[in-house]
Formats: C-alpha cells, structure tokens, sequence
C-alpha cells in the first residue's frame, strides 16, 4: 500500500520555497499536488519528489534540511496536542514516536536510550522510494528546531548520523546545525546526553493537559488494517539489534504471539512475509544510500551470512547485490549528467561500472 503523509508536513512550504528562488504552485503541480495540499492527506512518494524536485531546482542541496528548521513544530501540525501535554523533553518524545504513524505512514520516529546517552532515530519505511536524502534531513531539522524550542535555549547535541553520503558540501551543516554530521553511518539520528530528557519545557499549559488527553487517545490506536505497516516499522528499528521474531514483536506489542498472527491473517499477510518484505525494501533502500558493505548489510537483515543474503536478494529482484549496485551507480550518474539509457555514453559507462570490489 502506498505510504500517506499528512499535508501539514508543506507548513511553511510557500514561503520558503519562494525564499530559494522557486514558485511553490507551479513545482507543486509538476510533482501532482494540488494547492490546498496542505488540507488533506497526501502521497508520500509525491512529498518525497516534491522535496528532491526543489533541491535540485533551487540548486540547494540542503533545501530539506533547510525548509525542516524553517518549519520546526509547525510540520506536526495536530500533533502539536502531545507537545503541549507533557512537562520534560523526554516525555514529548516519547508521545510524538508513539503517535507518528498518524503524521506518516510510510516513516517512523523512534527515541532509544542506551548508556548514558539518548538517540532520536528516523528513516522513511516506503520501500518504493529510493530517493531520500532530502526528507531525512527535513526530518532532522524539525527535531532539531523543536528540541530548541522545547528547551527556550540551543541545545548541544553529542552528533548527528545520516546514512547518506556526504554531499558537495558537508561543512555547510555546521553552519545551520552546529556539528557536522557522521555520514554512511547504519542508522538516522540525533545523539545526545540522555539527561537532556529530563529537562523541564517552557511553562505548559495544564489545563490544555485534559482537552489533548482524549485526542493522543486516539491517535495511538492503530487500525486492523494499519497493522501490516507497523509491524513492518518494528521489524526495521529492530532487525539490526536481532529482536525482530515474532514473539519479540509481540510482545512489544503486548499481545500473544498467536494474536499477532491472526490479525496479520485477517489482513490477508503473515509475520513471515512481513519479514521477507521487509528485509528487501531495507536491502534495496541501505545499497542504494549507505555505505555499507554487503557482509555488513547482510548481519543487519539478520542473516546467518552473506550467501544467505545474496540468494535472498536474487530471489527477491532477480539480479545479484553486485548488479543491483553497479545499475543503481550507473542510473544515478546518468541522470545526473543528463544521458538516456540507451546513450554511448551510458554504455560506456555501464562497462567501466563493473568493479570487482563491490563482492565483499
């Protein structure tokens, strides 16, 4: 199913797109959405192309990152109810990852805490988006400006870690977020001192406490037929620290195994296969974006090792991992130079691509 974004994720977006030089209506239309996009739900490929559209347009490659601290809480639109119900930083974050999938369904937000140290996770869950550079770090930079504003004074985080390469001009992040982030790391987030959530918010209003109790209520229920996608958002935040079997992701969400199971059936899937989808849309996804190593992706997916791995992957696409990657670098290099498919220089291209160093 295709993933969902709720359009106050484009608050601010007018402004800022004007700001960097573009006309919001026209490269709204040319990605498909409609003016009043804002007032709906929208689709979160369409979001994800409308970002990628405007970096490129604007030749801005920090527009995301950009547009997401231009926005701050604004972008959460309804969810602004759990910040105004909670007394320390810690607690909002807790409420906002536990009420995400009603902002977006096809990405998820995530707080662990771990040694002395906290970290505020995000990836996009879609499995049909490749591209996604530009809403991670939108994403990014909402937490960061909401983080400060819960605060009422800058916060000094311990890093960022982006799974992404490093783009043309990696000190530019210093400039806006004051660290430079730790590129083709595993994993998307904001580190920093676990104490820091203990930290009491701007003066809160009590009494809007009991008006956003019954509305948090509600959006932390999740429907029968919501359950395969969070399922699929459990078994990804949890897959790399090898807790993601189904009695593990049942009682994380406090139901038996064999409840799990018939929930997922009535929806016409199995935990199974949930399992398989999902290790190859985060296969896919971690080749395209990060730097890791096959033998390393394949211990994150949970494989016994790398023969496991690679079948599986042949199974699922028809084409080793090799050959999935030499054709991702040759797509992506052709279409940033701007050569067709079918082009010399596309060949020519394909054939210098085959390296044997990608079989590790």
């Amino acid at each position: 199913m295709a993933s969902l974004v709720r359009g106050f994720a484009l608050s601010e977006f007018d402004e800022f797109a004007i700001s960097q030089g573009l006309e919001p209506q026209t490269i709204l239309a040319e990605v498909g959405l409609p003016n009043d996009a804002m007032d709906g739900l929208i689709s979160g490929a369409q979001f994800v192309a409308l970002l990628e559209l405007c970096a490129t347009r604007s030749r801005n490659q920090l527009f995301g990152l950009q547009l997401g601290l231009h926005q701050g809480a604004q972008a959460l639109g309804s969810l602004l109810y759990v910040v105004k119900s909670t007394s320390t930083l810690g607690q909002v974050l807790e409420a906002l990852t536990q009420c995400f999938h009603f902002h977006s369904t096809g990405a998820d937000l995530h707080l662990e805490r771990q040694g002395g140290t906290a970290r505020l996770l995000y990836d996009v869950t879609d499995g049909d988006i490749m591209l996604v550079r530009q809403t991670v770090e939108l994403a990014m930079g909402v937490c960061a400006r909401l983080i400060q504003d819960l605060l009422g004074h800058p916060w000094n985080p311990l890093g960022l870690l982006l799974r992404h390469p490093a783009g043309e001009k990696p000190g530019a992040y210093r400039h806006f977020l004051g660290v430079t982030p730790h590129f083709g790391s595993s994993v998307n987030a904001w580190v920093f001192d676990e104490s820091l959530l203990e930290s009491p918010l701007s003066a809160i209003d009590e009494g809007f406490h009991v008006l956003a109790k019954h509305h948090i209520g509600e959006l932390t229920q999740i429907t029968s037929q919501e359950l395969p996608s969070y399922v699929k958002k459990l078994l990804r935040r949890h897959l790399p620290n090898s807790r993601a079997t189904l009695d593990q992701v049942a009682d994380q969400m406090r139901i038996s195994p064999r409840s799990l199971q018939r929930y997922l059936q009535s929806e016409s899937t199995s935990f199974q296969k949930l399992l398989d989808e999902t290790r190859q849309s985060m296969a896919n996804r971690y080749i395209c974006d990060s730097s890791l190593s096959l033998t390393q992706l394949s211990e994150l997916l949970g494989y016994s090792d790398l023969s496991a791995f690679s079948r599986a992957f042949t199974r699922w696409n028809d084409m080793s991992p090799q050959k999935w990657k030499q054709r991702h670098r040759v797509t992506r290099w052709s279409a940033t130079l701007g050569f067709s498919e079918k082009s010399p220089a596309h060949e020519a291209q394909q054939l210098a691509s085959i390296d044997s160093s990608d079989v590790e």
